[in-house]
């Protein structure tokens, strides 16, 4: 295909999936999404929600893919109806856990199979960096790394001070922090706003969970704090919470669900349990991310 008929394909394809989005949309600007949101809230004609805007870091588009002629490239996304279902008999953290542990160990077993068939099989790359300095994995300790059973990552130190909030980071550009440009914002007919991963048939990648996980732990974090999503893009929701936890201990035992919903918040963010748990107390923004 030619520069021009993939741009025509593309543009086809992205009128196809808007026909079939959930959400009606507003454009707004990055700095003022929150406000618009508010404003857009208060009216009561649907639930609102951030969605990013046209950036590399929060590409919008993403969200539609659901939704173009070709679906997920497999199956057809399951029903709003059937996730809710589904998301209904969930005992948020406790299923969720199980599922993730499950699942660890099925593909370490298919691994450990594959390698006994084709001990020369490829296998991912693996880079570590330490003191500023990158070094690839050796194919013994790749196999090793891929073989052990999923770590706990450290309590830490209590921090002296929390980290800045993320704030509703999908509407802001992550490497500078300046607000987005152009921000959509979509419009649920719904008044049930832990729906909105249903609607969008958001998660199932990588160790995002499946979207009635997310609607589970929303209901869950909304009974207990508050919760409410104001923003989600491609990969990033943003919770804000009324009530936040009130001692080290509550916010410990918060932050270990936490892990279990995203690990990536700790693993390739603030790197303990402690860390997580002193932004849970000093803040209402609640920040999740997936690779």
């Amino acid at each position: 295909m030619t520069p021009d008929e993939i741009k025509r394909h593309v543009q086809e394809y992205r009128k196809k999936a808007l026909e079939g989005f959930p959400f009606k949309l507003i454009e707004t600007t990055g700095d003022q999404a929150l406000t618009k949101w508010q404003e857009l809230k208060s009216a009561g004609h649907g639930i609102p929600v951030v969605l990013g805007g046209d950036d590399e870091m929060h590409p919008f588009d993403n969200l539609l893919t659901p939704f173009g002629p070709n679906g997920q490239n497999g199956p057809p996304p399951h029903s709003v109806e059937d996730i809710l279902h589904a998301a209904a008999s969930i005992r948020f953290p406790v299923d969720l856990a199980k599922r993730k542990k499950t699942e660890s160990e099925a593909a370490v077993a298919r691994l450990k199979a594959n390698l006994a068939t084709n001990p020369n099989m490829p296998l991912p790359q693996i880079i570590e960096t330490r003191n500023g300095a990158m070094r690839t994995y050796t194919r013994e300790e790749t196999i090793a790394t891929m073989e052990a059973a999923p770590h706990d990552p450290p309590l830490g130190e209590w921090p002296a001070a929390p980290d800045p909030s993320a704030g509703l980071s999908v509407a802001h550009n992550l490497l500078t922090g300046k607000p987005l440009p152009k921000v959509y914002i979509g419009l649920a007919s719904t008044d049930d706003w832990t729906a909105i991963p249903a609607f969008l048939r958001w998660g199932g990648w990588n160790d995002c969970p499946r979207p009635e996980y997310h609607v589970a732990a929303l209901r869950t974090w909304r009974d207990r704090y508050g919760a409410e999503l104001v923003g989600i893009s491609s990969d990033t929701i943003n919770l804000r919470v009324a009530t936040k936890p009130k001692t080290r201990e509550e916010a410990l035992a918060l932050a270990r669900d936490q892990y279990i919903y995203c690990a990536d918040i700790i693993d390739q963010g603030v790197g303990t349990y402690s860390a997580l748990a002193a932004d849970l107390i000093a803040g209402d923004w609640w920040y999740f991310w997936w690779d």
